[in-house]
């Protein structure tokens, strides 16, 4: 299977650049993954597609000011270091720019000296293992110093950093937001769970690997990012009670589908845990933790286009955003809604 069988046409100026007023207003396109019927509506209106019973997954992780500038010791250059991954006890996998200065023993100084960095590791990939040394709190010092990682392909300034949160984020840890639930509000999640549809909370800490384009023309040989997760025995045991009851199990964003599919064997049966998961889903792959999916519409010959083409077939998805185009639609991070069924 080809990269460029995943590819679609998009007009850049359909890329939305800032959020709605209202998170909830944004526009939702009801696909029915058998037949690829589409129908049109509002991202406030998707209780109409749900059950009593029905439990949706949220991701609860917490986008952190992953974005740093800095000098290198010694010489006072500019630098630039991307966290990534929280190794534990002040060690990070970075990115950082620009890469030939940094070396291993390496020393970055942030904010006058209020955060400084050693270079540990460098490697295969290009990335750093960083030591970072500092007194107090380490996220208290992330949000003085540090900046929202925002997608590449957003150009406009946030006004509000809360905006790429979800309402319900709580554990810090993501180097970017889990995008199919920013058009949920505490009043829409209330006006469901009235209606008896379950929530869900599990955790995926969002690394950048998220928008790493895919560079091998054949996808198998393309090596998926890894990302840690954490299922808690109350999440696993209200997902595996929803599927004994004869009701769905629908993933909020291609995050928690991914660690849904990593958590659950081929029974059904979700287990709790935690680890890191590479899991990479495309055509021919044979879901195993999810009936549906509320996801944002992807960037062409990404990894995500290719996991909602396992899902609901290429052909679906690739008319469906064809559809998409015509009518408009906003699409990536700040951009309209997809629900899968």
């Amino acid at each position: 299977m080809k990269k460029s069988d995943f590819y679609y046409d998009l007009p850049e100026e359909l890329i939305a650049q800032t959020p709605l007023e209202k998170r909830d207003t944004s526009r939702l396109m009801v696909l029915d993954r058998q037949t690829g019927q589409v129908t049109h509506r509002h991202f406030y209106e998707i209780g109409e597609y749900l059950a009593p019973g029905d439990c949706l997954v949220i991701n609860d992780t917490k986008v952190i000011p992953a974005r740093l500038y800095g000098q290198k010791t010694g010489t006072g250059g500019a630098v630039e270091v991307l966290l990534l991954r929280d190794l534990g006890e002040g060690a990070w996998e970075c990115i950082v720019y620009p890469g030939k200065r940094l070396r291993q023993g390496a020393q970055i100084t942030f904010g006058d000296g209020r955060l400084t960095a050693t270079i540990r590791q460098v490697l295969e990939n290009g990335n750093r293992i960083i030591d970072f040394h500092y007194q107090g709190i380490f996220l208290e010092i992330l949000n003085e110093l540090g900046e929202m990682p925002l997608p590449h392909y957003i150009k406009e300034h946030l006004e509000d950093p809360d905006r790429y949160q979800t309402v319900y984020c709580r554990e810090p840890g993501s180097a970017a937001a889990p995008t199919a639930g920013l058009h949920f509000t505490p009043e829409l999640m209330e006006q469901l769970q009235e209606k008896g549809i379950l929530f869900a909370a599990i955790t995926l800490h969002v690394g950048l690997g998220t928008f790493r384009p895919v560079k091998e023309e054949e996808i198998t040989d393309h090596v998926m990012h890894s990302e840690q997760y954490f299922v808690t025995e109350d999440a696993a045991r209200r997902i595996n009670e929803t599927r004994r009851r004869g009701n769905r199990v629908i993933a909020v964003g291609t995050t928690s589908c991914r660690t849904l599919e990593t958590v659950t064997d081929e029974n059904h049966v979700t287990h709790s845990g935690s680890g890191n998961t590479d899991i990479f889903i495309y055509p021919g792959y044979q879901f195993k933790g999810i009936d549906g999916l509320i996801t944002n519409f992807h960037l062409p010959e990404s990894t995500l286009v290719m996991l909602v083409s396992a899902l609901a077939g290429r052909e679906h998805i690739l008319d469906a955003y064809r559809q998409a185009v015509e009518a408009r639609y906003r699409f990536f991070s700040f951009g309209d809604s997809m629900l899968i069924l």
